[in-house]
């Protein structure tokens, strides 16, 4: 009987020092694919609007990065963009809040188009399936008829 409880209690040790040792290794592979390549800001100005976009570039494809929105009339947007290039657009989600009512978060999609050192945000048609917006399958997205298109700026550290 008390072999039976050592031998459970070591299998036990081992099971668990296998858990372990995997864990720690997709800690380090996340911190790997997390690896930062490259930092670009950007700059739109459109009549009284000012959009300021940072865009940070992940070894692993992935894009984040912030974004604020100041449009004439509007409460400020404030928040964060998060996607993936999909040949030479960004496809990206905009989590943000909207003025000083820090209680409730908005999403949208966005899209923009890598030319040379600009990017465009374009137009879609958008619709919202089960309470998340997103772009209309199959329709085009428009990046001729645009009123933002953002310049290579500097990076300011803060």
């Amino acid at each position: 009987m008390k072999n039976l409880r050592l031998f459970c209690l070591l299998l036990t040790c081992i099971g668990l020092g296998s858990c372990k040792n995997n864990q720690s290794e997709k800690i380090i592979k996340a911190k790997e694919a997390k690896e930062l390549v490259s930092e670009q800001c950007y700059k739109a100005v459109y009549e009284k609007d000012t959009l300021d976009l940072k865009i940070n570039t992940f070894k692993d494809g992935e894009i984040t990065g912030d974004m604020v929105m100041a449009i004439a009339d509007m409460p400020k947007k404030v928040g964060e963009i998060a996607g993936e290039f999909r040949g030479d657009t960004l496809f990206a989600s905009y989590t943000f809040i909207q003025g000083s009512n820090k209680e409730k978060t908005f999403k949208n999609p966005m899209a923009f188009l890598k030319r040379g050192n600009e990017l465009i945000l374009g137009n879609g048609q958008i619709q919202i399936t089960l309470g998340a917006s997103h772009f209309v399958k199959g329709e085009p997205i428009d990046f001729d008829r645009v009123k933002y298109k953002f310049a290579e700026v500097d990076c300011i550290k803060k």
